[in-house]
């Protein structure tokens, strides 16, 4: 029989001084709470176990879109050194996954540490024998702005310019930025802003 005199004992204090006469309602009041302490430290123990699965990489976020048939959030990171990855969230329509969602769109433009699951696919989970999975992200860590290196600088800019080398060149010459080396994040976005705002149709 597990021991819940701890989550009695917290429920209490939450619950504050039993009021004289009210006896059978306060007890109420702490068993309610008790029972939603009860399940908080059960869905924080799944959520630590699933971090402790994940694995872990630095990226930058690039963009946060939504996937037209599963409705999930679609994030574009960008590893250092590494190739353009895509992650995904949970649907919007849940919970979980507008949070995540929020979270990824907030933290766009920025390094991110990204806790990833490899979850079995639908048909994986239907068939035996098919073991297809999907990354999914269990959690981001803000780790600010940062640089970038350069050939990946100049990828964004050629996207933002929508694949012209050429324009994308020139804002690069435009704006003054070194022809190497590492890039500040933040001088890049305020050229890629210039020329998003340029190459939109009005």
């Amino acid at each position: 029989m597990s021991d819940y005199t701890h989550l009695v004992a917290a429920a209490a204090h939450a619950a504050g001084p039993c009021p004289e006469g009210h006896e059978a309602a306060w007890q109420r009041r702490v068993h309610d709470l008790a029972v939603e302490l009860a399940f908080t430290a059960r869905e924080v123990d799944q959520a630590v176990k699933t971090l402790d699965e994940s694995h872990p990489f630095t990226a930058y976020l690039e963009k946060v879109e939504i996937e037209p048939a599963s409705r999930r959030g679609l994030l574009t990171l960008r590893p250092d050194g590494g190739a353009v990855e895509t992650i995904r969230t949970e649907q919007e329509d849940t919970l979980r996954g507008e949070a995540m969602i929020k979270r990824a769109r907030e933290l766009t433009g920025r390094w991110v540490l990204v806790y990833r699951l490899n979850e079995p696919t639908a048909a994986s989970k239907r068939h035996r024998g098919e073991f297809g999975t999907v990354r999914m992200v269990a959690r981001l860590v803000d780790l600010g702005e940062g640089a970038l290196a350069f050939t990946i600088a100049r990828e964004l800019l050629t996207a933002d310019a929508a694949g012209d080398a050429r324009l994308a060149s020139q804002a690069w010459r435009d704006a003054g930025l070194p022809e190497r080396g590492m890039i500040p994040v933040a001088d890049l976005n305020r050229v890629r802003q210039a020329l998003r705002e340029r190459t939109t149709p009005h």
